[in-house]
Order: C-alpha cells, then structure tokens, then sequence
C-alpha cells in the first residue's frame, strides 16, 4: 500500500490494480466540506479510489494539535465514509524515558475501532535515525495487541528502512513497517519491500 501526497494520489490509483497495490491517504479533514477552502474529505477520497488513510500520525499531533478526540473522531468517519483507518500511536522520548509509553499507547488506542489497523510509531525513532531494539518492538506490539486482539495488523514504524526492515518484520507480533524516509530512494525503498 501507498499513500503518497494528495497531489499524487490520482496517478498512484492509475497504476495501483496493474502494480498489486492499494493507495491510501496520509490525511483528511473530518466533517462537512462546504466552507472549508482547501481541505480534502474521506468521501473525496474515496471518489478518487483511496482505500486506507493515515489517522494520527505523530506530526499531525505534534505540529496541527490533533487531539485523540479528533483522532476518534476521524477514525469513525473514515470507517463510514468506506476508509480503513490506519491508527498511528506512539509516545515521545520523554514519555518514554519516563516510563509511560504503555499509558500514552493505552490512552490513544481509545480511538481503536475493531477491523482497523494500526501503527505503532514511537515519536522519538520518526526521521532521527534511531530505532526501538527488537526487544522493544516485540514487547510493545505484544502490550498493543493485548488491547485490540491479537488478530489485529500492527505495523511498525519510526526508521524502518532498508537496513533494518527485515529484522522488524522478522520480529513476532509485527505484521508489516509503515516506511516513511527510505521510501524516497527508489533503490533503498526496494529493498525494503523485497525484505
């Protein structure tokens, strides 16, 4: 699955079925489009062939305040506008150093909703460089599927890349990596996905 910038969203769907991918969205504006210039809605996504959609996602949480109230929010109308929502959770370095990254997971999963995906993508590994050992990765996906069934796909995320994206896949509990920075080296992103 894709979900490239909205800009290239059309084109990604043209190749999608050939290529055996699905496309999805990184975001979208919850509600009624009428008087909100520039914002794009779950159903014009849809429209467009969009299938998944990025839902609270670190940066939309750090740099547009998104709360977990309108994470759920979004989360629910992603699911009735025909969206699966693609749950991003994680917790900072602090909460981390602190402790609490089981209580901010368990506050954010709130916004689960049976069926949906989600992505657990500690916020001090997003674009540092750095990457939750192994060890981490399984514990914390194990703590996550013991509150949204053990049936659910928990995708990694927070610098999987071309080096370490077998290992984590490799890791029990892990279903798959959301990829953010290795996907814009064609040559490093390949790699990943032959991983």
């Amino acid at each position: 699955m894709f979900c490239p910038p909205f800009t290239s969203l059309a084109i990604a769907r043209e190749y999608a079925d050939e290529g055996g991918f699905a496309v999805g969205a990184q975001n979208f504006y919850p509600g009624a489009v009428t008087a909100r210039t520039g914002e794009i809605s779950a159903s014009m996504l849809c429209e467009i062939g969009a299938r998944f959609v990025l839902i609270g996602h670190s940066e939309r949480r750090e740099f547009f305040h998104e709360t977990d109230e309108l994470v759920a929010t979004k989360v629910d109308e992603a699911i009735k506008a025909g969206l699966m929502p693609i749950l991003c959770v994680g917790e900072t370095l602090k909460e981390n150093e602190a402790g609490k990254t089981n209580e901010v997971l368990k506050k954010q999963l709130k916004s689960f909703r049976d069926g949906i995906v989600v992505a657990y993508e500690p916020v001090w590994a997003i674009g540092t460089g750095k990457t939750a050992t192994v060890a981490q990765i399984a514990e914390t996906h194990k703590f996550i599927k013991s509150i949204v069934g053990k049936d659910t796909i928990v995708l990694y995320g927070g610098s999987a890349n071309e080096k370490n994206a077998a290992e984590i896949l490799a890791t029990k509990g892990v279903d798959g990596v959301l990829v953010g920075g290795a996907s814009l080296d064609p040559d490093k992103f390949a790699v990943v996905i032959n991983s």
